[in-house]
């Protein structure tokens, strides 16, 4: 089997953290990364956006205003450990420092830790499923979840941990729980929970590389029972009974930590920002507005969230239990990826930016899972070709190859049939299959042959079951039309990628949804 470490988790995405963090436009039009004196820049986890007005209320109480750059948990313990952050950022403020732990090269990076608030894993599900299972909420267990999932009676939706660290903190507490560890993860308890982490992962029927975009998924399906994430995601949702397991979960903290490379003064205004988000007023502000808990005793925490102890489950202290877990539930534990890539090699592609194509695929195998059904179609004035590979554990480097093979031989010619190879990829897909499936499109033009758009519209709405379930991830590229594939992402509930400035980049990001 292949070995896929954290680390080089890690590495594979440090060349493309510009095209994967999605910023808010405003944050676009300005270099996060210029100093100004009274501002601190601030790479902080993507969830943290909504803690707008929590920043606005900080800067009326110090003068000092945030600027924060949105990215993904593991994205930035590896600009961290890799230096990237060194001049360009101020201080960190993610989920957890307990990535940084894990990795020295980029602990020795941040010398201050102030937690901020907390969110624990929770389960939100159904409350009539909560019914039909006779559960209490204060008294349901990890083992009573893993009992209802084998049975069939509780599927559900989660981050993905290679990407998310609402996902990771979920697969840590799931495997803490059902491998019965009393401390800290070890090689040993993952080993032995494996088969009882298989048959919990057959219940995961969404899978994503953020929560907003599971969020909207699950309201859109209506399908599934339950969504595994944060308590302060999931107490978004009101029509969610938020379960603690009683048995215990892994606590985000959201530490705000100043970086080495700053100067006395900028560490002195962040420990002022991490003391006004610690003020009474600010904490009573955050919970209300986040559902997040208040470290500050004298705060209570928001109507609604439970205050009953839960055990804290540890989070593992060494770097090869976290590949182990990693590489397992990545490998063997969920499910198998099934994607069909739809492939613009009309005339306009020809020279450049097919070469750019070729190069993103070629690098991208190397990101490809054990079991993983990779589909290449690519189009011009009509579908081309179908060439279909699968990863095979015992010989994955045979489907790899072949999928690198197909993908030297891509030739630019033809105008751009969109609709009529989106629908002939549904067609492939069929229905009824045990994967997380999707479709990837990308194009660099407006659509000039074949069906059009409303001919399209007309056919999704005419799909049902699996295949209407299927999102299309489009990918801007070079001419692309962003209302064309904007609307296709919203119709088919996928999300629009843009690859404009690395291509690399955006493929690499979808691979969170698949």
């Amino acid at each position: 089997m292949r070995r896929r470490s954290l680390a080089a988790l890690l590495a594979a995405t440090a060349a493309l953290l510009g095209a994967c963090t999605a910023a808010p436009e405003k944050e676009k039009e300005k270099d996060p990364h210029s100093a100004e004196p009274g501002t601190l820049r601030v790479l902080a986890s993507s969830e943290l956006s909504d803690m707008t007005a929590v920043l606005e209320q900080v800067e009326k109480d110090t003068g000092v205003t945030v600027r924060p750059t949105w990215i993904g948990t593991l994205d930035a313990v590896d600009m961290l450990a890799t230096g990237k952050a060194d001049g360009r950022y101020d201080a960190v403020w993610l989920s957890s420092n307990d990535y940084l732990r894990l990795r020295p090269e980029a602990a020795e990076k941040v010398v201050s830790e102030t937690p901020v608030m907390s969110s624990p894993v929770a389960i939100g599900v159904k409350p009539a499923t909560v019914r039909r299972l006779g559960w209490k909420p204060e008294d349901v267990t990890w083992s009573q979840v893993d009992r209802a999932v084998r049975e069939g009676e509780l599927t559900y939706g989660m981050t993905d941990p290679a990407r998310s660290n609402s996902g990771f903190a979920t697969l840590v507490s799931v495997a803490s729980a059902l491998s019965g560890a009393q401390s800290a993860l070890t090689d040993a308890d993952v080993t032995k929970a494996r088969p009882r982490l298989k048959e919990f992962f057959q219940g995961q029927k969404l899978t994503s590389g953020s929560s907003g975009w599971l969020a909207g998924a699950y309201s859109r399906r209506g399908d599934i029972d339950a969504l595994l994430n944060y308590e302060s995601v999931l107490k978004g949702f009101k029509d969610l009974t938020v379960i603690r397991p009683k048995d215990g979960v892994v606590t985000a903290d959201y530490p705000l930590s100043s970086l080495a490379a700053t100067d006395q003064e900028t560490r002195d205004d962040v420990r002022r920002v991490a003391e006004a988000l610690r003020t009474d007023g600010v904490q009573r502000l955050i919970t209300d507005r986040t559902f997040r808990r208040p470290v500050v005793a004298s705060v209570p925490p928001a109507a609604g969230l439970d205050t009953s102890r839960r055990r804290e489950l540890p989070f593992p202290g060494d770097l090869s239990v976290a590949d182990g877990l990693l590489d397992a539930y990545e490998n063997e534990l969920r499910r198998p990826s099934r994607t069909v890539y739809v492939l613009d090699t009309s005339g306009s592609m020809e020279g450049e930016r097919l070469s750019r194509l070729k190069q993103a695929l070629t690098r991208l195998t190397g990101d490809f899972r054990d079991r993983e059904e990779v589909t290449l179609m690519p189009f011009g004035s009509a579908v081309k070709s179908v060439r279909t590979h699968v990863v095979e554990p015992d010989a994955p480097e045979q489907g790899l190859e072949a999928i690198r093979r197909d993908t030297a031989a891509l030739r630019a010619e033809g105008d751009t049939a969109i609709y009529t190879s989106l629908e002939k990829a549904y067609d492939h897909l069929g229905t009824g299959e045990d994967t997380f499936t999707s479709i990837v499109l990308m194009t660099d033009g407006e659509n000039t042959a074949g069906a059009e758009a409303g001919d399209f519209d007309s056919f999704y709405r005419g799909l049902s079951g699996d295949r209407r379930n299927t999102p299309v991830f489009p990918i801007l590229f070079g001419d692309s039309d962003r209302a064309e594939l904007e609307h296709i992402a919203e119709l088919t509930g996928g999300r629009l990628f843009d690859g404009q400035g690395s291509l690399d980049g955006a493929f690499e990001e979808i691979r969170g949804y698949q």
